[in-house]
C-alpha cells in the first residue's frame, strides 16, 4: 500500500500478522488538518509496517507490505475485523442527538403554556397555520435555529427557550399540490409568531424575511405572510444601532408587487411595521377579531393622540369598509382556506369543474327596466360552481370584483351594482375597479366586465371628493392592459361610465356583447329626454299632457338605444341569449392571448 498524498501517520489500525478483508481501514493519515482513511482493496495478511505513528510520508511512499489471501482462507475467517466497531445499529450519534434536541425546542410542543394561551384566545399558532396552508410534509423551514439578537442582556438558554426562530417562521412549501404540479404549487410562507415577543420585528427575523423575499423574487414564487404582530422591536442589542432604520425588508417586500402574487393574513393585532408589510400585499385576508393600524396604543399615546385600547385601533369593521381588508372571515381556518383559494387562481387551470345552470341567466334582469337586481347573481351564474372569490366586498360597493374560473381557466370578473346608486360609479367604486384591473394585468388574468351603469356619479357632493381624478383611473389603467378584456352589457350602458367599464370604449375589448335587456345612450335616457327636448316639453302644459309627451319621447329613446339597434350599427359586436354568455366567454378566452409584460409607464390619475 502506498500513500496517495503527503501526510503524517496518525494511527495504524493493524499489526504484522493480521488478516484483513477488502474495505477494512488499515491506517489513518493527516494532511491539511484533515484525516484520511486508507482501506484494504482486497483480502490480505499484513507482513510489515514501514512507518510508525507520527512519522511523515510523501505521496507514493510505501506504507506496508502484505500478501494476498483467499477470501475463504481459514486463517482469515477467525481474525477480528481491523475496522473499529461503530455505534450499534439504529443508535444516533451524539452530534445528531444534540441537533434534534435543539430543533425540538423550536416547536410548539416545547412551549405548552404559550400554546395554551394562544388556543384560549381562539387562535392558532404560527406553525399550526403553516401546517394547514401547506401540503403535508412539504414545508422546508429556513432559519429555525435563530434567536433574538439579545445576547448582551439574556442568557443563551433563555433565548433558546423563549425566543425560538426569533419570533418568525419562514420557509418554502407546497400549496394546492393536489391540483397543480410541484413547480406551480411552490410558495414562500412567512409567519410572525405572536407567542414570541408579541410577534415583533427583530434583527434576526428581518434577516430571515430578506432571505426568503430574495428567493421569492429570483424564483418567482408567490408569498404568503401571516402578519400578526406589534411592529419594530427595540430590545435587540447585539449590534450597535441608533434608530434601527437600516432595514431592507420593507423595500424588498414592496419589490414583489406585480412580480409575484402576495397574500397578507391577519388574525389578532397587526400594528406598525407588521402593518406596513401587510399593506404592500396584493390581497389582505383578515378575521373579524383583527385590528390593523400603522401605530399601536403605545405609539398613539406617545404621539400625544390619546389613550386607546388595541381593540379601538383599526377594527376589522372599519378596515373592511375602507378597503384595507379584501376578504373578511370568521377565523384562521377560513383565512387559510381563502388564501389557498386565492393562490389557486395564479397557479393555473384546473380540469375538474362544473357549470352552473345557464338558463337561470335569462330571467336575472327584471322586465321592469326600473327594477333593481343584484349583479352578483350574474357573476355566480357565469362561472364554474364554487370558484367565485369576491374581493373588497365592504368597499366601493358600487362595483363587485371577484376572481373566478370559466371551464377551469382563472380570470378576473367585475360588475356594476345597481343596488348602490343605481349602478352609478362613484370615487370608491372607480378606485376599486382600477386596482382590480391592475391586479389582473400584473398576473396575467383575463378580465370580464358586466356592465349596468347609468354613468359616472355626478353632483356637488361627489365632485368635492375629486370624482374627476378617481373615475379617470379607469381609462388610464385600461389603456395599459396586456390581458384580454371582455364586456357584457346586461342592462344600462350609458355614457362615459359605460365606456370606463369597457376598457375605454366599446371596441376596446376583445368583444362587447349585450343581453336583450340592454339599453344604450350618451347619458341616462330620462335625462337625455329632459335635456334634449326641453323646449318641446315646456311648450306643453304641465301635468298629464306633459307627462304623456315625456313618456312617448322616452319610449322613442329606448327604442333607438335598444341593444339590437346598437348591434345593427356595429357599435357593439352582438346581442346574445343570456344563457349563451358563458359559451361566448369560454370561446373568447380560448382565442385571446396575454401579451408580454409591459413596462407599465403611465401616471396614475390619483
Amino acid at each position: 500500500m502506498r500513500s496517495p498524498l503527503a501526510a503524517q501517520i496518525v494511527q495504524w489500525l493493524v499489526a504484522p500478522g493480521d488478516v484483513v478483508r477488502a474495505g477494512d481501514v488499515l491506517v489513518i493519515l493527516e494532511a491539511m488538518k484533515m484525516e484520511h482513511e486508507l482501506r484494504a482493496e482486497a483480502p490480505a495478511r499484513v507482513l510489515e509496517l514501514l512507518y510508525a505513528d507520527g512519522e511523515a510520508v510523501q505521496m507514493g511512499d510505501a506504507l506496508l507490505r502484505a500478501e494476498p489471501v483467499e477470501a475463504n482462507d481459514p486463517a482469515g475467517a477467525s481474525a477480528p475485523p481491523a475496522t473499529p466497531a461503530g455505534p450499534a445499529t439504529g443508535a444516533l450519534r451524539a452530534d445528531l442527538q444534540r441537533l434534534l434536541r435543539r430543533q425540538a425546542l423550536t416547536l410548539d410542543a416545547a412551549r405548552p403554556e404559550a400554546v395554551a394561551r394562544r388556543h384560549s384566545l381562539g387562535q392558532r399558532t404560527a406553525r399550526e397555520n403553516i401546517a394547514d396552508l401547506c401540503d403535508d410534509d412539504s414545508f422546508l423551514e429556513y432559519g429555525a435555529l435563530a434567536v433574538a439578537a439579545q445576547r448582551n442582556r439574556r442568557s443563551e438558554d433563555d433565548l433558546i427557550a423563549n425566543t425560538p426562530a426569533d419570533g418568525m417562521v419562514t420557509g418554502i412549501g407546497s400549496v394546492n399540490g393536489a391540483l397543480f404540479s410541484a413547480e406551480r404549487a411552490r410558495a414562500v410562507v412567512m409567519a410572525y409568531d405572536a407567542t414570541v415577543l408579541a410577534g415583533t420585528q427583530g434583527m434576526r427575523n428581518h434577516q430571515k424575511t430578506d432571505r426568503l423575499l430574495g428567493i421569492a423574487l429570483e424564483q418567482r414564487l408567490p408569498v404568503v405572510l401571516f402578519a400578526e404582530g406589534g411592529g419594530g422591536r427595540p430590545g435587540d442589542t447585539d449590534m450597535p444601532i441608533v434608530a434601527g432604520l437600516h432595514v431592507g425588508s420593507f423595500a424588498a417586500f414592496a419589490r414583489l408587487s406585480g412580480q409575484v402574487p402576495v397574500v397578507g393574513i391577519v388574525s389578532g393585532r397587526c400594528f406598525a411595521g407588521n402593518a406596513a408589510l401587510l399593506g404592500c400585499s396584493d390581497v389582505v385576508i383578515a378575521t373579524r377579531a383583527s385590528n390593523i393600524g400603522m401605530g399601536g396604543p403605545a405609539m398613539v399615546e406617545g404621539g400625544g393622540l390619546g389613550r386607546f385600547r388595541p381593540e379601538e385601533i383599526g377594527p376589522s369593521g372599519v378596515q373592511h369598509a375602507n378597503g384595507v381588508i379584501d376578504v373578511l372571515v370568521d377565523d384562521e381556518v377560513q383565512a387559510v382556506a381563502a388564501a389557498r383559494h386565492y393562490l389557486s387562481f395564479f397557479q393555473g387551470r384546473v380540469g375538474d369543474w362544473r357549470a352552473p345552470d345557464a338558463l337561470a341567466l335569462r330571467d336575472l334582469v327584471p322586465e321592469n327596466r326600473l327594477r333593481v337586481y343584484d349583479t352578483a347573481a350574474a357573476m355566480a351564474g357565469l362561472v364554474d360552481a364554487g370558484s367565485l372569490l369576491p374581493l373588497r366586498t365592504g368597499f366601493g360597493v358600487g362595483i363587485h370584483t371577484a376572481l373566478a374560473r370559466i371551464e377551469g381557466r382563472p380570470l378576473g370578473l367585475m360588475a356594476n351594482n345597481p343596488l348602490h346608486l343605481g349602478g352609478a360609479i362613484d370615487a370608491d367604486a372607480a378606485d376599486k375597479a382600477a386596482r382590480f384591473m391592475q391586479l389582473c394585468n400584473a398576473h396575467g388574468l383575463p378580465i370580464v366586465s358586466l356592465v349596468d351603469t347609468p354613468g359616472f356619479m355626478v353632483g356637488p357632493d361627489v365632485e368635492a371628493r375629486a370624482q374627476v381624478r378617481h373615475v379617470s383611473r379607469l381609462f388610464v389603467v385600461a389603456a395599459s392592459l396586456r390581458v384580454p378584456y371582455f364586456s357584457v352589457v346586461l342592462r344600462k350602458g350609458y355614457g362615459l361610465g359605460a365606456m370606463g367599464m369597457t376598457a375605454g370604449g366599446f371596441h376596446a375589448p376583445a368583444f362587447t356583447v349585450a343581453w336583450p335587456t340592454a339599453e344604450f345612450g350618451a347619458m341616462g335616457l330620462e335625462g337625455a329626454v329632459r335635456l334634449g327636448y326641453r323646449k318641446e316639453l315646456e311648450a306643453v302644459p304641465e301635468g298629464v299632457e306633459r307627462d304623456a309627451l315625456f313618456e312617448r319621447l322616452l319610449a322613442q329613446q329606448y327604442t333607438n338605444g335598444a341593444a339590437v339597434q346598437m348591434a345593427a350599427t356595429l357599435e357593439i359586436d352582438a346581442v346574445i341569449d343570456p344563457a349563451l354568455t358563458r359559451d361566448w366567454l369560454a370561446k373568447g378566452l380560448v382565442g385571446a392571448k396575454v401579451s408580454e409584460q409591459r413596462a407599465g409607464r403611465f401616471v396614475d390619475t390619483w
